[in-house]
């Protein structure tokens, strides 16, 4: 699908950014995907240079490599680089969760009660897209709650870099089991969350995240 042009301004390169960033994140574009700047540029009706910054932005993130003959292409990441990102992520977010856990407000814990109800419904209309986008806002909440803002950009960083790989573990014939999964560590972080209970919380994380890379790397033998 042809990106949209896009307004005329001096942010243009930023602009353009986010649109391929977007299109990573959200599946459109496919990992291995060639990137040709001539055809991106036209689609988004704008010079070449911004999108040569903008790949190399995307580059400098981990979401785009460049290869011989072939050019940039959004990045395959090989099962061991999977692997050790979730492995990372397991370190940060764990940690996040026991930290922002005894300090998420009351308003938003009814947040998040809100959250899980319409991450029930996306699954339900096999909306995989509004499912991650939802389950990660309700981790935003709780990881945030913790006051440390790095940690933070690091672990949003992660989720960027393996977006594709979540989108391939959750696409697919959604079976009663995959949907249970999938569904079922969101109420226990709420839980936990509402007890103050630090340890419960990383638990739970903990085992959100093993089930994740044990579905992710189902898929990618498949």
């Amino acid at each position: 699908m042809p990106l949209s042009k896009l307004q005329a301004t001096a942010r243009v390169g930023d602009q353009a950014y986010d649109a391929l960033h977007t299109a990573i994140v959200t599946g459109e574009y496919e990992a291995g995907r060639r990137l040709q700047i001539r055809d991106l540029a036209a689609d988004l009706g704008i010079s070449v240079m911004p999108v040569r910054e903008a790949i190399k932005r995307l580059e400098e993130v981990g979401l785009v490599e460049t290869q011989p003959y072939r050019g940039a292409i959004v990045k395959e990441l090989s099962r061991s680089e999977l692997l050790q990102i979730y492995a990372v992520r397991g370190l940060l977010e764990i940690e996040a969760a026991r930290l922002g856990a005894a300090h998420v407000q009351p308003e938003d814990i009814a947040k998040l009660h809100e959250l899980y109800t319409q991450l029930r419904e996306a699954i339900e209309h096999n909306d995989v897209i509004e499912y991650l986008n939802l389950d990660e806002e309700m981790l935003t909440i709780v990881y945030s709650a913790s006051g440390n803002v790095v940690l933070m950009e690091q672990i949003r960083s992660l989720w960027d870099r393996c977006r594709i790989f979540k989108i391939m573990g959750a696409r697919g014939d959604l079976s009663a089991d995959i949907i249970a999964k999938l569904l079922e560590y969101q109420p226990a972080l709420i839980e936990a969350v509402e007890n103050g209970d630090s340890e419960a919380a990383a638990k739970v994380t903990e085992a959100s995240i093993e089930s994740a890379t044990q579905r992710i790397t189902i898929a990618l033998e498949k």
